[in-house]
């Protein structure tokens, strides 16, 4: 799931999701504002890509992202640019699917992105933000998916 170091980036926080079957269908709990991960909600989105689609990178100065994948499969990236912390310059990789079902809490000012990994069809992300979106003045920065600075290799 993360780098073979099994070391998080600081502030990423994980949420196993418990998938609750029956026959009429299953039922999962996807994050609660008793959890030890919420901080506060500012809405729900979802974002989909096709196959071998990148949507990155891109990062925040003040929202946390929590994302779970609903459809199909996403290679998620990670890197932490921040100087002051304790994991400046790691970068690691997720891999999320409907079948095994997390959550990624990801802190501000560190990049994240997706590609969908399903070669049958689109991949689809939940996103619940701290922050709604702000069509004026937008919380998000992006850079490109493939800039160098960033050791992180979409292409495999």
């Amino acid at each position: 799931m993360a780098e073979e170091s099994g070391k998080l980036i600081d502030g990423v926080q994980i949420k196993k999701l418990k998938v609750l079957p029956d026959d009429r269908g299953r039922l999962m709990e996807i994050l609660r504002n008793d959890d030890p991960i919420f901080v506060r909600f500012g809405q729900v989105y979802v974002t989909t890509a096709k196959p071998g689609v990148v949507k990155a990178w891109h990062y925040h100065k003040l929202q946390a992202d929590n994302w779970v994948c609903l459809v199909g499969r996403a290679r998620v990236g990670l890197y932490d640019p921040r100087e002051k912390s304790p994991t400046t310059g790691l970068a690691q990789e997720f891999f999320l699917t409907p079948e095994d079902p997390i959550l990624i809490k990801i802190p501000p000012f560190v990049y994240h992105g997706f590609k969908g990994s399903d070669p049958d069809g689109e991949t689809m992300i939940m996103n619940i933000p701290t922050v709604p979106y702000n069509v004026t003045h937008p919380d998000e920065f992006r850079v490109d998916p493939f800039d160098p600075k960033i050791p992180f290799d979409w292409r495999r």
